[in-house]
């Protein structure tokens, strides 16, 4: 029989945590390692521990909660996702993930369900990366793809440095931040950011990888000048050649890939005056793809372009990687769980390759891993307007809730 959670109290649920950074206009802005991600954290800590979960948080302020097992010997299924948000985002992101591994739990106690495996959940931190890059940082450095103290030393755009506001806000755990055991399985829920299950008109997605992506950074150092008395051919200006370039990062996705994206989602120029000529510009580039060729080519053509548009004005140039992330394909035993939970649940699914980065690319390293998605209407996420209908979120949530189950090994 399916596991059936309460939907009245997993809306309730999702309601209570959208008030925790709410926005006027019925969005979210709750950074990580703020204030209301202390609260967040706090409310989190306090539902955990009302559903009898043996609660632990890593070095890094991961936090876990972690039902057992049957089988002493049974490895854990991990499920959840992340409670930051983006900058004035929506409501969904990342906590729905959250929200529906919590109410997994609260359904096994409510029904009496044994599993066989240890069940956990976790929200991981900084997943969005918005004040403190990289994103997807907590899993990062859990899984070893990141360094502890490297991650410790980040800085946000205030200078404020990323351990001293974990301690700050209580949440530097003395739990080492690495996997203690090995684990059997790990499943993300997550709003899908995009609008092909909507197109199609399905309840659930079934997520079958993620793209690979590549992020950096380029800078231009021309020659700030009087913008009236200087000939045109006089001039060094760095924001032309960001501008050139910039356009470029539009225009490359269309000769590489239908999946392929391209963004420039960061500029600044200095000194950012109307009378002055910019002489130093940063600007960001973010290629997606699920083809890992495809993400190195696009890296290339626009270095290649910033190569050439310096050498047309005349200007000194850098680059900075920030981050590159391989496509993932997910295991054949998370996917058949999420699509034969969704079957049962008579829910009209489809098969979709994430075109965002989640936690579970990191998790891809350590075991088997799986993610299920809800509809994103119109698509839209990372703004305000980010909207998921309550039916659609439960569908996605009983969805995720099956498949962990059956990954975890139901007890009769």
């Amino acid at each position: 029989m399916p596991v059936r959670i309460a939907k009245d109290r997993f809306v309730e649920t999702m309601q209570t945590q959208a008030e925790i950074g709410a926005t006027d206009d019925g969005g979210l802005h709750r950074l990580t390692l703020s204030d209301e991600d202390k609260a967040v954290r706090d409310w989190f800590a306090e539902q955990m521990a009302a559903a009898g979960l043996e609660t632990r948080v890593d070095e890094f302020g991961n936090m876990f909660g972690r039902r057992e097992g049957t089988d002493p010997d049974a490895k854990p299924v991990l499920v959840g996702s992340h409670l930051d948000s983006q900058p004035y985002g929506g409501i969904y992101d990342g906590a729905l993930g959250v929200v529906a591994a919590l109410e997994l739990i609260r359904a096994l106690n409510d029904h009496d369900v044994d599993t066989a495996h240890p069940i956990e959940i976790v929200n991981w931190t900084n997943e969005e990366g918005s004040r403190f890059q990289p994103a997807m940082q907590g899993s990062g450095v859990w899984v070893g793809a990141h360094d502890l103290e490297t991650e410790y030393a980040a800085t946000d755009v205030d200078g404020a440095v990323f351990e001293d506001e974990l301690e700050r806000i209580g949440y530097k755990g003395d739990v080492p931040c690495e996997p203690p055991e090995e684990y059997e399985a790990y499943l993300e829920l997550h709003v899908e950011q995009g609008p092909y299950l909507e197109e199609n008109d399905k309840q659930v997605g079934v997520v079958t990888g993620i793209v690979g992506f590549t992020w950096g950074a380029i800078t231009f150092y021309g020659e700030a000048d009087h913008s009236g008395p200087t000939p045109m051919h006089y001039r060094q200006d760095a924001l032309v050649a960001a501008a050139d370039v910039i356009t470029q990062i539009r225009r490359i996705p269309s000769t590489l890939g239908e999946r392929t994206v391209g963004t420039t989602g960061y500029i600044d120029a200095k000194p950012n005056s109307i009378n002055i000529i910019p002489d130093e510009v940063t600007f960001t580039w973010g290629f997606r793809d699920p083809s890992d060729d495809v993400i190195e080519e696009a890296r290339t053509r626009v270095l290649e372009e910033a190569s050439a548009a310096a050498e047309r004005e005349d200007l000194e140039w850098e680059y900075e990687d920030r981050m590159q992330a391989p496509a993932v394909t997910f295991a054949d035993t998370c996917v058949d769980a999420v699509q034969t939970a969704a079957d049962d649940l008579e829910y009209d699914s489809m098969q979709i390759f994430s075109g965002a980065g989640h936690d579970a690319t990191h998790m891809h390293s350590i075991c088997d891993t799986g993610m299920v998605f809800a509809v994103s209407e119109n698509g839209k996420s990372h703004n305000e307007s980010e909207y998921t209908s309550w039916d659609d979120c439960y569908a996605a949530a009983s969805t995720i809730a099956n498949a962990a189950v059956t990954l975890a090994e139901e007890v009769d």
